[in-house]
């Protein structure tokens, strides 16, 4: 681990919209407020801050947002990234979310804001790529973590850095397994996060309407990696003939060119997205007190409200 790593300190990055996604189909919506408006995503969302504030102990937080969630330079280069989401019958690139959901989604950027978190997009990228240019901006810094229910942000870890990712897809956010370099050679037999990212190129992910190439899944494609050292090196076999790629698997991997090329583009988070300049350390006031007693009013989350305020040591 570097020795240029401030003591006492760390970045917590949330991947937002992960954890609001996590909270509205993982809390029932048992309290909606007095006038009916759904509240199990603010409330979940609060929640879960004052979770990772507890157990994390950051000195700065930043709640990453997806100012564009299917960003034009990745649809320009694979059409199907993360279409089967997109509204049926839609011309624009709306996103399918619940309307129970998405009535919610300003009132949690709103809550965060009054409480004084930075919420940070990028016009054009994803939170992931907000989360990879703080990544960037911070390496070598203070050690950073990444809350997150997406295996795409395994590409950031970086042991000599201490850039770990709090994986919350398995566990909840209360236990969420802390993945390391080690947790990537345990899980996926790669030992850092570019070969994850080399990886899950080949692989491919149906979630994120990403083909990968026939025949080659995660074993394999980590075998590859292991053999060849990156997804670089198996194209450099590969064009230099050498024998051991040979029958359907050489067959796939030449037909998957095209793909190959342009994947990267795609499947690798953006490092230097323009950010807003705004100081990242966690609240040592809220930033509006008025609008956040409106909240407690009018949507009835006073217990949220208040454990977030523990948390910050602000109660």
């Amino acid at each position: 681990m570097s020795a240029d790593l401030s003591a006492g300190q760390r970045l917590l990055l949330l991947d937002t919209a992960s954890l609001y996604f996590r909270a509205f189909f993982g809390v029932k919506d048992t309290s909606p407020a007095p006038d009916g408006t759904p509240t199990n995503a603010l409330r979940g969302m609060l929640d879960m801050t004052a979770t990772l504030i507890t157990r994390f102990r950051p000195s700065h937080l930043v709640a990453c947002w997806d100012d564009d969630w299917r960003p034009a330079f990745r649809t320009a280069a694979i059409p199907s990234y993360k279409a089967h989401r997109l509204v049926e019958g839609a011309t624009d690139n709306t996103e399918e979310v619940p309307p129970d959901l998405l009535v919610q989604v300003p009132l949690i950027r709103a809550a965060l804001e009054a409480f004084g978190f930075p919420v940070l997009g990028s016009p054009g990228y994803e939170a992931d790529d907000v989360i990879g240019t703080l990544v960037e901006r911070h390496t070598g810094v203070m050690p950073v973590t990444v809350v997150t229910g997406d295996r795409d942000l395994f590409q950031l870890i970086d042991d000599e850095h201490d850039i770990t990712v709090a994986y919350t897809a398995r566990a909840g956010v209360r236990d969420a397994e802390v993945i390391d370099q080690a947790g990537l050679q345990e899980r996926y037999a790669v030992g850092s996060g570019p070969a994850y990212a080399d990886m899950s190129i080949m692989r491919g992910d149906t979630s994120d309407g990403l083909p990968g190439v026939v025949g080659i899944g995660e074993k394999t494609a980590a075998a590859l990696i292991a053999t060849y050292g990156s997804l670089a090196g198996v194209r450099q076999a590969l064009a230099d003939g050498d024998p051991a790629i040979k029958g359907a698997r050489r067959k796939n991997l030449e037909a998957a060119s095209a793909y190959l090329d342009v994947a990267p583009g795609v499947v690798l988070v953006a490092r230097d997205a323009a950010l807003q300049e705004r100081p990242l350390t966690l609240p040592r006031e809220l930033a509006d007190p008025g609008t956040l007693q409106q909240f407690v009013e009018t949507y009835a989350i006073g217990n949220p409200v208040s454990r977030l305020m523990k948390a910050l040591g602000l109660s």
